[in-house]
């Protein structure tokens, strides 16, 4: 399948768009959350933030494991394994969550 011109390149702005959205949000909130750096105001909403946190990274994981290999031009076998890997990487990040809170209630 050969893309033209201006298909291609609409397809690598949105691209660098949630490469850049998903790194200037997901990236520092994933962050803060893994170190321990929240509101005390949102620490009981967010309990327990260090695996939230690292659920939220894996998420982010998902941005670039989807975007740099279009924006790279690999072949279509790389960006499915890439693909396949950001939603692995992403259920992971969900199964973190769900065991998270779901210890956290049980101790309650």
């Amino acid at each position: 399948m050969h893309l033209s011109t201006e298909t291609w390149v609409p397809m690598m702005i949105w691209q660098w768009i949630g490469l850049v959205g998903f790194s200037v949000t997901l990236l520092p909130a994933g962050i803060a959350l893994l170190t321990g750096h929240v509101p005390k105001r949102l620490r009981p909403r967010l309990d327990p933030v260090r695996p939230r946190g690292l659920a939220v990274l894996c998420f982010y994981a998902a941005a670039p494991l989807n975007a740099i290999p279009r924006l790279a031009g690999a072949s279509p076998l790389i960006t499915l394994a890439a693909t396949g890997l950001a939603m692995v990487v992403t259920l992971a990040g969900c199964t973190v969550v769900i065991v998270a809170v779901h210890r956290t209630r049980a101790a309650r």
